[in-house]
């Protein structure tokens, strides 16, 4: 007789399964037990939805978009969309600054930039590259109405007053065929349709910028004569006499107009360092977090000065581990200590290990700022003991040391609990029995009890490391210049320098580093051995 199975009927004694097992309601089991399964996942998933979302909105999101501010650099070609464009075809390594092209690309974008107020933003952004550039901006922005180019206005409004009606520009730059014919000036048009709009004022009633007068002189200038002559758009005629007349207006130099601003307009790294950030995405913050720049030649070492971060991190990694050790050590016995002790007195000693949770991370901090100053508690007791002299007193804080000894206090309790929780579920019959076959007190211990523990001493040192290399009040409060960890640049940059995209970037690094050490934790000990108890 065949067996039956989850996908066969069973068969009646003396027949065989022709088919599969079927439920009550005809559909085959498999395929019914399936959109069960199905169903209830989805119940399953609609009951955490909403704390799902939350989560997604209030914490990954943001995450995510500040990881995203260490690579995104689009400020530069936002604001300064047509000089990036003239500057792909200039030359960094001729040793020459840019032509006369890609000063009047310049002129155009800082003129919406002024009045957009995005110059600013821009300035602050390259000056991270480059010192000097945000005052570069600021000045020129202030100096960008005052320059000559209303020079074309004039001339170009006394051969045709026409030219400064609204009426005349609105007309040409409707047509597609204008356009293609000025193209500079189809494109400043453009941003003085916004500069109006941002304004709240009508496109029709507002007198033409100089500077659209100014794109005019150079198409005009540019246009050949069989372009201008296949030319019907709207106020071909005008278009056509002003193009005729243009030779007879004095050039201006948009160059020496910049130059007479700020005469750093004629430095090629200015140039050069624009011309490097103009990509949308850039991996100029990470270099900066590991010591590098990116240049107009090419990636660079930081100068000695400012090769700071390098350092940060691998003090940052012996720091951690330093506490974490300590923690083990100092908290490996207390645990044994608790789990060792009957329940009433545990539970008393226990009260005091939480005990600094009940009280605020500053005033502990300041504590061991009073304990371990060189006029305090810890340095008047060796004194008074004769271990050291009075005028040789220890230096314990704004160091390393300092803040080793408060962090350590500080993240104990996340070593000794897991430690207490994996410790009391070992039943103290092991080490008996190990004894009573002989071992020593030490061999009980570390052959028996030990290698029960290791779970618990795995999840504080994970809980402890990642605690402690993240800390930046700790560190900032006692660490003085060689205690301080990588967070508390990261946190300088988000809070007092805003340049959040190195902050990024730095926290990028030390998330990528955290997740390689933990995969090697996993390779060693492996994460299925850490146990909460």
């Amino acid at each position: 007789m065949a067996e039956a199975t989850a996908d066969t009927a069973t068969p009646t004694p003396g027949s065989v399964a022709t088919g599969p097992m079927l439920a009550a309601d005809g559909v085959p089991l498999k395929r019914s037990l399936a959109r069960a399964l199905r169903r209830e996942k989805l119940r399953a998933l609609a009951l955490i939805a909403p704390l799902l979302i939350f989560i997604l909105v209030s914490f990954i999101a943001p995450i995510v978009d500040m990881l995203f501010r260490s690579v995104e650099n689009e400020i530069v070609s936002e604001t300064l969309p047509r000089t990036v464009v003239a500057l792909k075809d200039w030359d960094y390594e001729s040793g020459e600054g840019p032509g006369e092209d890609v000063y009047a690309a310049l002129y155009v974008d800082l003129v919406e930039a002024e009045e957009m107020k995005t110059h600013t933003r821009l300035g602050s952004r390259l000056n991270y590259e480059m010192t000097g550039i945000s005052s570069l901006f600021r000045k020129t922005g202030r100096g960008i109405g005052r320059m000559d180019t209303d020079a074309y206005t004039k001339a170009i409004t006394t051969l045709d007053a026409a030219w400064n009606e609204p009426a005349t520009w609105i007309a040409v730059m409707d047509d597609d065929s204008a356009r293609a014919l000025l193209p500079e000036t189809a494109s400043a048009w453009s941003s003085w349709t916004r500069i109006v709009a941002a304004n709240n004022d009508d496109i029709a009633k507002e007198e033409p910028g100089d500077f659209l007068f100014t794109t005019l002189y150079r198409d005009l200038s540019a246009a050949t004569p069989d372009a201008l002559a296949g030319y019907e758009g709207p106020e071909a005629a005008r278009v056509r006499e002003a193009a005729a007349r243009i030779g007879s207006i004095e050039p201006v130099s948009l160059r020496e107009q910049f130059l007479d601003i700020d005469k750093d307009w004629s430095d090629v790294q200015v140039w050069g360092t624009i011309q490097a950030f103009s990509p949308k995405y850039t991996p100029g913050y990470f270099l900066s977090a590991v010591d590098l720049q990116e240049t107009p030649s090419g990636i660079e070492q930081q100068p000695d000065d400012q090769k700071i971060y390098r350092l940060l991190f691998k003090r940052t990694m012996f720091m951690s581990l330093a506490i974490m050790f300590s923690c083990i050590l100092l908290g490996y016995p207390v645990a044994f200590l608790l789990s060792s002790l009957p329940l009433r007195t545990s539970n008393v000693l226990l009260i005091l290990v939480l005990l600094p949770f009940w009280t605020s991370l500053l005033v502990r901090t300041s504590a061991w700022k009073v304990l371990l100053q060189q006029q305090g508690v810890i340095n008047d007791v060796l004194v008074w003991m004769g271990v050291v002299a009075d005028n040789d007193r220890l230096v314990m804080i704004n160091n390393q040391f300092g803040t080793i000894v408060a962090m350590t206090h500080i993240l104990l309790p996340f070593m000794i609990l897991p430690l207490y929780s994996v410790m009391k579920t070992i039943p103290p019959t092991y080490l008996r029995a190990a004894k009573s076959l002989g071992a020593t007190n030490w061999t009980a211990f570390w052959r028996v009890y030990f290698p029960q523990s290791v779970p618990g001493i795995g999840a504080g040192c994970i809980l402890v490391f990642i605690l402690s290399i993240g800390y930046y009040i700790t560190p900032e409060l006692v660490g003085g210049t060689t205690g301080t960890f990588i967070s508390n640049r990261i946190a300088y940059h988000i809070s007092s320098s805003l340049n959040w995209g190195l902050a990024a970037a730095l926290g990028t690094i030390l998330l990528v580093l955290v997740l390689a050490l933990y995969w090697v934790y996993d390779r060693i000990v492996g994460i299925d051995n850490v146990n909460l108890g």
